[in-house]
């Protein structure tokens, strides 16, 4: 019976999204409203079809925000926090810290205690990190200035979420318990158990992932290193249960640690799935948990607070914008997309409430507003983009490049393979200026090549989700230079139908490979004996009596006809009497250019050197 009534609620769950999603964003408000909006009307204050044990689900649905938080902390490579040093340092900083300041002031005008307020303050001041960023890459605005912006002063408040866990127990009134009740702590020792547990974890980090991840990449088995990934990512989640603690806090510090690691993209890919059905079952949760009842008591009440929280988040983000230089464009979707509370806020109501340092009386309605004031964000973007922006003369184009972009890196590449080929291609382009990611399947090359001081991550090119963590949408060129031919076609296939605007350099082994990896859709391809078999063929001629120039011309003809030829080759690849015809064919051909006394007359012509004379 049990079973019966979960497979239920599941139904109702992936009903409501499908049903919902897709008119949301039809009428432009983005999957984020769908998914509220979906769970609303399903919810136990509405229509009632997922029972009353939403807050079961709510727990469930929260270890999306935990993959989440365990992703944003992979993508924290300290060199990106160096170049975004100033704008999550200072307007991050100041975003929290003037928010907490304004709400906590306005707080504590209908609290007991500044306790109290200070907790209220410092949970209000977060914003969605996973509204927001979903809704900034819908849309496309990620790579421009707001879109950094908004990235930078989440970034500081996804960390300032670590110190504000580590305060609350500071903040009780009374004393509170961090294990259990029969392991009671006074605040200061339940910080220093926040600040150890961390520090444990960075430490083990350091030292064990590496090798554990290289024992399991070298099975070669998918599966094992999708249970690895949700192995750490559920048991680092256990263990800060365990002592009390917010899991998505040790997760988020996790993936800091493993931000450097070579299993970087792999653990990315791996988790990506997962983040992404819990974050729609959480934004579903949430939906859900939009208490009516409470709302319908105090209407006036409950919306107030919603518009005062909005307001004032609007005001203090308004001015950073100017503060800090933003265009008109770029402050108005700045600071209509930050104007609302956080997931964190949830994490940080049940951690206050579970160490009671908040009264239910003030966490419960609190919780609405944060609810609420998140399901207004898509609607706050659809404010900005219909009615803000076109009096500010912008004009929404879809497609059309950001007037605010920034200047995107120029010559992005990605390569795949750094054996003997790879390095050389890798290391002419990373001298020449180019910034290259690297991607190598072989646990121990990759072990290998990093020792020489190299940075090359582990990974399967032939898959896509892969392929977008490392991010194949911002680069200009993908070179293949791994040995295994089945794989570059498989890979040559993938992006080609889903970035055909990249530009694909690939390695073949023999002439029939590069014709097969041609008819696949490489721009371009490399024999990987064929140049340096040729220059020994030209050799050859020299010393059988050929004068360097007459030398060096049969080779160059021997190369361009070969190289027609092998295009020719590509268009029958499919059909082998075809394919041995043209062959033939085209061998007869060049034979008879090489032989013919016209050779004089091709653009190869270069008799006035010789340097056998």
């Amino acid at each position: 019976m049990h079973e019966v009534g979960f497979l239920m609620q599941a139904f109702v769950f992936l009903a409501a999204a499908v049903i919902a999603v897709p008119i949301a964003a039809r009428l432009g408000l983005g999957s984020v409203l769908g998914y509220l909006c979906a769970g609303a009307v399903i919810g136990p204050f509405a229509l009632g079809l997922i029972g009353q044990d939403i807050e079961e689900v709510m727990h469930f649905a929260e270890f999306g925000v935990v993959m989440m938080l365990f992703l944003v902390g992979l993508e924290l490579d300290p060199s990106l926090l160096w170049r975004m040093r100033m704008p999550i340092v200072g307007m991050g900083g100041l975003q929290v810290v003037l928010t907490t300041g304004a709400i906590t002031a306005i707080a504590w005008q209908f609290t007991y205690s500044w306790q109290h307020a200070l907790i209220i303050g410092m949970v209000l001041s977060l914003s969605s990190t996973a509204i927001v960023l979903q809704t900034l890459n819908e849309k496309g605005l990620m790579k421009n200035e707001s879109g950094q912006s908004a990235f930078a002063v989440l970034l500081f408040q996804d960390i300032a979420v670590i110190p504000m866990l580590a305060l609350l127990p500071l903040l009780a009134v009374t004393e509170v318990g961090t294990f259990s009740d029969k392991h009671l702590l006074p605040g200061w020792q339940s910080a220093l158990l926040v600040l150890g547990v961390v520090v444990g974890i960075v430490v083990v980090g350091r030292w064990l992932s590496r090798s554990v991840f290289r024992i399991i990449a070298q099975t070669r088995l998918r599966e094992m290193f999708t249970a690895t990934a949700l192995l750490l990512v559920v048991g680092i989640a256990v263990l800060m249960e365990q002592v009390g603690l917010s899991p998505a806090l040790g997760t988020f510090v996790a993936g800091v640690v493993l931000a450097n690691s070579e299993y970087r993209h792999e653990l990315e890919a791996e988790v990506e799935p997962f983040k992404g059905l819990l974050l729609a079952l959480f934004f579903i949760s949430v939906g859900a948990s939009i208490d009516f009842a409470l709302l319908a008591a105090e209407p006036l009440v409950i919306m107030a607070m919603v518009g005062a929280l909005v307001l004032v988040k609007m005001v203090i983000l308004l001015v950073l914008g100017k503060v800090f230089g933003l265009t008109s464009r770029s402050n108005a979707i700045f600071t209509f997309s930050l104007a609302q509370g956080g997931e964190f806020a949830f994490v940080l109501f049940s951690y206050a409430s579970a160490q009671d340092v908040l009264p239910q009386t003030i966490i419960q309605p609190l919780t609405l507003v944060v609810a609420l004031s998140m399901a207004l964000t898509p609607l706050l973007f659809v404010i900005n983009e219909r009615l803000v922006l076109p009096r500010l003369g912008v004009k929404s184009q879809a497609g059309s490049r950001p007037l605010d972009a920034l200047e995107k890196a120029e010559g992005k590449a990605i390569l795949v393979g750094f054996g003997r080929f790879g390095q050389i291609v890798g290391r002419l382009l990373r001298m020449n200026g180019f910034e290259i990611t690297v991607l190598e399947h072989d646990a121990q090359q990759v072990d290998l090549v990093r020792s020489f001081g190299h940075k090359v991550y582990y990974g399967d090119a032939a898959r896509m989700d892969l392929l977008e963590t490392a991010g194949i949408d911002e680069v200009d060129l993908l070179v293949l230079a791994i040995d295994d031919h089945a794989r570059m076609l498989k890979t040559i296939h993938q992006v080609k139908r889903h970035h055909p605007q990249i530009k694909i350099l690939a390695r073949a082994a023999g002439r029939r490979e590069a014709a097969e990896l041609i008819h696949a859709g490489a721009d371009h391809i490399e024999r990987e004996t064929f140049d340096s078999a040729l220059s020994m063929g030209r050799k050859a001629l020299s010393l059988m009596g050929f004068r360097a120039y007459q030398a060096q011309r049969a080779a160059q003809l021997f190369k361009h006809h070969d190289k027609k030829s092998l295009y020719a080759l590509s268009e029958v690849i499919e059909d082998d009497k075809k394919y041995i015809t043209v062959a033939k064919q085209h061998a007869t051909d060049l034979e008879k250019v090489l032989r013919s006394d016209d050779q004089a007359n091709t653009d190869l012509d270069d008799r006035g050197w010789d340097s056998g004379s």
